[in-house]
């Protein structure tokens, strides 16, 4: 599921006056509304906020992917 960032248009809450990330399908509408104030925002361009995915190992191993996990400082080990 993709990561979404938002800024907010004008004023906002302690929460979106600075850009927050939102967990979302890609077929949900974007975000015409801060969650918690209800404050105008927009979603950032994804060229600029770097839209995210977050995967599962397991996920990550099944598509055919090398897994590693840190061990000690500097070294890796294959999952």
């Amino acid at each position: 599921m993709p990561i979404y960032e938002y800024e907010t248009i004008s004023g906002g809450c302690d929460k979106c006056r600075s850009p927050f990330e939102v967990f979302q399908k890609r077929a949900e509408q974007p975000l015409e509304r801060c969650p918690h104030c209800g404050g105008a925002v927009r979603r950032v361009p994804a060229r600029c906020s770097g839209v995210r995915f977050k995967v599962s190992y397991s996920d990550a191993k099944k598509a055919g992917f090398t897994v590693l996990e840190r061990r000690d400082r500097g070294t890796y080990e294959k999952l």
